[in-house]
């Protein structure tokens, strides 16, 4: 099929109808995405100047939407971007009833978001509360930690937390299964010295818990470690008929790590050594393994010689 053949002034016409035609439609969606839009926002509601006297229980969820006049560009470019990313809910009304509105504070929500984004309601509009007492419970707080360190380092001795309790506020019922507090993960890697910091506790996951301080100071004492061997004595359990037993050998070899502080301290009553009679007794064994079931503070076994021994009953 033979194509077809186009003048220069005719090229010239379809080039400058396709320019306008280009410029149109950009000047089309400028006046289009320049004009008010409203559209729909998911965001989380979290609650300030909180009733001193009162724990309340929320009764419904802390999802909330919200409608949002915004031009056509922020439609399209940030309506998954609102800021903040949550909408702040003043509290002050509840010392004189169980709700608060979003109509009656939507000019202070407002003022927290850009000029340019107007939220003109929010649904739902009303939150209702349940009231009961507010208590007040002690409790630890536990370290959430993923540690790595140089090799031949390692903890040397108890992590310390400072303070090593929170004080929880909020109602009965919720304080009563809290036994202690978390932290935010702690994560250090390639330790090879003392590490001293400070770390935030876990937030609340109820808007009507409070926890107080919200920091805790964290100090891991490090150290490089070294090897040590003892030989230690094996003690026999679970001879309930108090047979004479002769194990074959009597005391083993134990080759650990421990730190270059405790080098020295590491002696033979830190550990101790036994084996099982029961395992003979009840499956006919004749060898019974070897358990380390007491070692010094933070050293750490690397080998047990032999890892199991015989034996001989005399009855």
């Amino acid at each position: 099929m033979a194509l077809i053949k186009l003048t220069a002034a005719e090229r010239r016409k379809i080039s400058i109808f396709f320019t306008c035609l280009i410029l149109a439609v950009i000047t089309w969606l400028f006046f289009s995405l320049s004009g008010k839009y409203e559209y729909e926002v998911k965001t989380v509601v979290n609650f300030k100047n909180l009733p001193v006297n009162k724990a309340f229980n929320p009764l419904q969820s802390d999802t909330v939407t919200l409608t949002v006049q915004g031009t056509g560009w922020q439609l399209l470019f940030t309506r998954l971007r609102l800021y903040p990313r949550d909408v702040k809910v003043d509290l002050t009304g509840l010392s004189k009833r169980n709700y608060v509105t979003f109509t009656d504070q939507m000019r202070a929500i407002n003022a927290a978001y850009s000029s340019e984004q107007k939220i003109v309601s929010v649904n739902p509009d009303t939150l209702y509360f349940d009231f009961s007492t507010r208590k007040v419970k002690k409790v630890p707080v536990r370290l959430v930690s993923k540690l790595s360190f140089v090799k031949q380092y390692g903890q040397s001795g108890k992590i310390e937390l400072k303070p090593d309790s929170v004080t929880v506020t909020g109602p009965a019922e919720a304080l009563h299964n809290i036994s202690y507090w978390e932290t935010d993960s702690f994560v250090r890697e390639n330790i090879s010295n003392t590490v001293t910091d400070k770390i935030a506790l876990h937030k609340a996951s109820a808007p009507n818990i409070t926890i107080f301080p919200p920091l805790t100071e964290v100090k891991i004492p490090v150290e490089q470690f070294t090897e040590k061997q003892l030989y230690l004595p094996i003690r026999v359990v679970n001879n309930t008929q108090y047979y004479n037993v002769k194990l074959i050998p009597e005391r083993v070899k134990v080759t650990f790590m421990v730190s270059l502080s405790d080098f020295e301290n590491a002696v033979e009553d830190d550990f101790e050594a036994v084996v099982d009679l029961s395992i003979w007794k009840n499956y006919g064994a004749n060898m019974l393994p070897i358990k380390i079931v007491k070692r010094k503070s933070f050293a750490r076994i690397r080998a047990v010689e032999p890892s199991q021994v015989r034996f001989i009953i005399k009855k």
